[in-house]
C-alpha cells in the first residue's frame, strides 16, 4: 500500500512540476482504484495512457476563443471582432507577463512530463510482451510518445524561445528538495538539436506511413521528418540565425541564449530537410479537374483542407472544433454565425491577379495604395459583367483576383459557401444583412471575413457541421520552405523555381520567370506562403522570425468603413478608413514566460523586454 502511495505522488509531482495540477489527468483510468502501476500492466490501459500524451496536441481550429489560438488575430492576416478578447488588449498594447494570457508553457511542460513517465514505464506492460511482437509494439509506442515530446518542445521554441529542457530519462524523487528542480533555460540551438535528434530516434523505430486509416493521426517517420523540416527553417531564420538583438538574452550565469554568429549552414540543413520529406514521394498537392478535366484551382485549393487525409496532408489532429468554433464564427451572422473572424485590407491586398501580378506594391502617407500599372488591378466602380468568380455589380477592387482570393475572403458582394440554404449575397455595409447596425457585437470591423476551411456543406443556422481533422502541416508547407531554404543557401538553384511555381500552378495563376534576384525570389517565396497558409496559423510566426513584424503588425491597420453604406454599390463603405492602431514593440517577437512560472523556478529567466 505504501509503495502504491509513493506511486500517485510521484505522478501527481510530475504533473504539477512546471504547471499547476490538472484534475483530469488521471481520467484515462477507468478505474480509480486502479494504481498507476496496473496502468502499465494492461494494454488497454497503457494505450488510454498514450492517448492522454497526443491529447496535449493542442487543437488549434478556434483561433477566437480566449483559450484558443490567438496567432491569427495577432497579425496581419486577421482581427478578432471583439474588443474584450485578450488579441485585442494585447494589439493595443495593455499586456504583461502577468497577465497570462494563451499560457501553453504551462500545458506543453504537462505534455513533456506526461510523455516522458509513459516512455519510462511502457516498458513494463506484461500484456503486450506477451503479446505476439510485443517488443516491437513497446519500441513502437515508445517512440511515439518521443515524437510527441519533441513536438511540444518545438511549440515552446515557437511561442516562447529558448525552453528548459528537462532530464529527459530522469524519474524525480518526491523526496528531491525543490531547489534542485529548478532548472536554467538551455540555448536556442542545444533545443533545436535536442528536438531534432529527438524526431531522428523516434523515427527510426516507428513505420514510414500509416498502415491503416485506423491509424491516421499518430506520429509516423514522415509526420517526424516534415516537423523536423519546420524546426530547422525556423532556426536557420534571422531570428534565431546571429540575432545581434538577442546579445543579451542571458540566463543568470551569463550563458548566451541566443547564438550571435550568422551560420548559412542552418539554411542548407532546413532545405536538406524539407527536400527529405519531398523525396519520400508519399505526398502530392491536392488537385481537382472539372467537368472538362482541366485542373479546378478554387477547388483544389479549398478542398486541400476539407477532403479528409488526401494526399497533401502530412499531420493533422484527429479530432477538433471546427465545426463549432471556426465556422461558426467566420460564418455571416444571416447565416447561423457570428462574423468574428475579420481580415484586414492589408491581407486583402496581397492577394495577386489572376495574371499573376501583384496587385499594390506600397501605400502613400495617406493610407492610398500604390498601384502596379501592369496588374489590372482597380480601386473605383463595379463590374459590368459576370466573371468566373464575380458577378456584375462587384466592386472592382475584387474583380480578377488570383483563385486563392475567392477561396478565403467573404467580401460585400459575396455569397455565403452555403448557397443553397442562403442564396442572398451578403452585404457587409453599414445596413446590409451582415453589417454592422443591429449586428451588437457579431460584426466585423475591416469589412472582410475569413472564408477559408469553411466546409461548403455546413450550415451554422441548423448546426450541420461537417467533421474532419485539423490540417497540422501539409505538402504546401514543406515546397515553400524548401524554395525558401534553398533561395537563402544557394540562390539560383533550379529547384527554387520549380517548387514555388508549382504552388502557383496549383493556385491556377501563372509561373514566375526566371532571373529574379535572391532578394525579389525571397519576396515572392514569402508572399506565397502568406498566401497560401493564410489562416493555417503561419503568418505570426513568419513575420517574426523574419524580423518583420514591427512593420506589418504594428501601425494603422486598415479595413473599410462599416459605419457607411446602405446598398451593395454605395461607395462611402468601400473607403479605407484605420480600423485600429496596433502596438508592437522588440519584445513582442516572444511572448513573455507567464510570470507565475518564473517565480516557481529561481533559474528562469524572462524573455527580453518583458
Amino acid at each position: 500500500m505504501k509503495f502504491k502511495i509513493h506511486i500517485y505522488i510521484l505522478v501527481t509531482f510530475l504533473v504539477c512540476f512546471t504547471s499547476a495540477c490538472n484534475p483530469d489527468f488521471f481520467n484515462q483510468v477507468p478505474n480509480d482504484r486502479m494504481t498507476v502501476d496496473e496502468v502499465f500492466q494492461r494494454r488497454l490501459e497503457s494505450e488510454q495512457y498514450l492517448a492522454k500524451v497526443y491529447s496535449f496536441i493542442r487543437d488549434e481550429s478556434d483561433q477566437t476563443l480566449d483559450v484558443g489560438t490567438p496567432y491569427m488575430g495577432l497579425s496581419d492576416e486577421g482581427d478578432i471582432t471583439y474588443t474584450n478578447h485578450p488579441t485585442y488588449l494585447m494589439n493595443i498594447g495593455n499586456w504583461d507577463a502577468s497577465k497570462d494570457f494563451y499560457n501553453f508553457w504551462r500545458q506543453y511542460y504537462l505534455g513533456i512530463r506526461t510523455a516522458t513517465y509513459f516512455m519510462q514505464r511502457i516498458g513494463e506492460n506484461t500484456e503486450i510482451l506477451a503479446a505476439d511482437g510485443g517488443e516491437a509494439i513497446i519500441k513502437r509506442y515508445r517512440a511515439e510518445a518521443r515524437a510527441l515530446r519533441a513536438e511540444f518542445y518545438a511549440n515552446i521554441l515557437k511561442q516562447y524561445g529558448p525552453a528548459v529542457l528537462l532530464p529527459p530519462d530522469e524519474v524525480v524523487s518526491p523526496s528531491t528538495p525543490l531547489t534542485e528542480l529548478s532548472y536554467p533555460r538551455s540555448s536556442y540551438d542545444e533545443c533545436v538539436e535536442f528536438i531534432v535528434s529527438e524526431f531522428d530516434k523516434a523515427g527510426a523505430d516507428l513505420p514510414l506511413w500509416y498502415d491503416s486509416p485506423n491509424e491516421y493521426g499518430k506520429m509516423t517517420k514522415a509526420v517526424c521528418m516534415g516537423l523536423k523540416a519546420r524546426v530547422l527553417l525556423y532556426a536557420a531564420s534571422p531570428q534565431w540565425n546571429g540575432n545581434t538583438r538577442y546579445a543579451n538574452f542571458k540566463n543568470k550565469d551569463g550563458k548566451q541564449l541566443v547564438s550571435q554568429t550568422y551560420s548559412p549552414e542552418k539554411w542548407k540543413r532546413a532545405a536538406d530537410a524539407a527536400k527529405a520529406v519531398i523525396d519520400l514521394g508519399l505526398f502530392s498537392l491536392y488537385k481537382v479537374n472539372d467537368a472538362a478535366g482541366k485542373l479546378d484551382p478554387f477547388r483544389s485549393y479549398q478542398y486541400a483542407l476539407l477532403d479528409v487525409w488526401n494526399s497533401e496532408t502530412i499531420f493533422a489532429r484527429k479530432s477538433n472544433g471546427l465545426g463549432s468554433n471556426w465556422e461558426w464564427r467566420a460564418t455571416p451572422r444571416f447565416a447561423g454565425g457570428t462574423s468574428g473572424n475579420g481580415v484586414p485590407q492589408q491581407q486583402v491586398d496581397a492577394y495577386q491577379m489572376a495574371n499573376g501580378e501583384i496587385p499594390i506594391i506600397g501605400y502613400n502617407a495617406d493610407g492610398t495604395p500604390i498601384i502596379n500599372a501592369k496588374s489590372g488591378y482597380q480601386e473605383t466602380g463595379f463590374s459590368t459583367a459576370n466573371n468566373t468568380y464575380t458577378e456584375t455589380g462587384t466592386y472592382n477592387m475584387y474583380l480578377n483576383r488570383e483563385p486563392r482570393f475567392y477561396a478565403s475572403i467573404t467580401y460585400s458582394g459575396s455569397y455565403n459557401l452555403n448557397k443553397t440554404a442562403f442564396p442572398a449575397k451578403i452585404g457587409i455595409y453599414f445596413t446590409g444583412n451582415n453589417g454592422r447596425n443591429g449586428g451588437n457585437n457579431n460584426f466585423t470591423r475591416t469589412g472582410y471575413l475569413a472564408r477559408k476551411n469553411i466546409h461548403p456543406s455546413s450550415n451554422q443556422s441548423t448546426s450541420q457541421r461537417i467533421s474532419r481533422p485539423l490540417v497540422l502541416m501539409r505538402l504546401a508547407e514543406i515546397y515553400l520552405g524548401y524554395a525558401e531554404a534553398l533561395n537563402e543557401y544557394a540562390a539560383g538553384n533550379a529547384d527554387i523555381l520549380k517548387y514555388t511555381n508549382l504552388i502557383r500552378e496549383r493556385a491556377g495563376i501563372p509561373e514566375l520567370a526566371a532571373g529574379l534576384s535572391k532578394e525579389v525570389m525571397r519576396e515572392r517565396i514569402l508572399l506565397e506562403r502568406r498566401i497560401e497558409l493564410a489562416f493555417e496559423r503561419h503568418r505570426y510566426f513568419d513575420s517574426r522570425r523574419w524580423l518583420t513584424a514591427e512593420k506589418t503588425d504594428g501601425g494603422p491597420f486598415w479595413g473599410l468603413d462599416i459605419d457607411k453604406g446602405t446598398s451593395f454599390t454605395d461607395l462611402a463603405f468601400f473607403k479605407r478608413v484605420v480600423f485600429e492602431t496596433r502596438v508592437f514593440t522588440d519584445k513582442n517577437y516572444l511572448f513573455p514566460v507567464p510570470q507565475s512560472e518564473i517565480d516557481k523556478d529561481v533559474n528562469l529567466v524572462q524573455n527580453p523586454g518583458w
